[in-house]
């Protein structure tokens, strides 16, 4: 695979982390209270599982919940005069705390299962 087409293909992972955060921080308490949060958690650990498959590498699995981590950091975070996106509510508290652990379950698998390994069946 060519260098060009690598880097477009994490930069477009990255990117789609990204959008998830910011749609997730604005959607999560649509519906009844914390469904519409998990089903947010449950994309983002998709999405960094699907990462690492396609590229076959950990970072493919890596770059989209650094997106979403920074996403979120920044829309959780309070402005100085008081106002908040990600409330400290029931869906708002599911979604964070539950996307951070689907990203980093979707890191972790990603990492132990699609981790580039050397050649495997003979000597070295």
């Amino acid at each position: 695979m060519s260098r060009g087409l690598t880097t477009v293909t994490y930069l477009a992972l990255f990117g789609f982390g990204s959008a998830q955060g910011v749609v997730g921080a604005f959607y999560y308490g649509a519906g009844p209270a914390p469904l519409a949060a998990v089903g947010f958690d449950v994309a983002i650990l998709a999405t960094c599982l699907l990462g690492a498959w396609g590229t076959r590498h950990v970072l493919g699995g890596f770059t989209p919940a650094v997106g979403w981590f920074i996403a979120t950091f920044v829309l959780a975070s309070g402005t100085s005069g008081g106002s908040v996106i990600i409330t400290a509510s029931s869906a708002g508290e599911w979604f964070l705390f539950g996307g951070a652990i689907g990203a980093m379950m979707g890191m972790v698998a990603g990492f132990t299962l699609w981790a580039r390994r050397g050649p495997t069946g003979g000597p070295r």
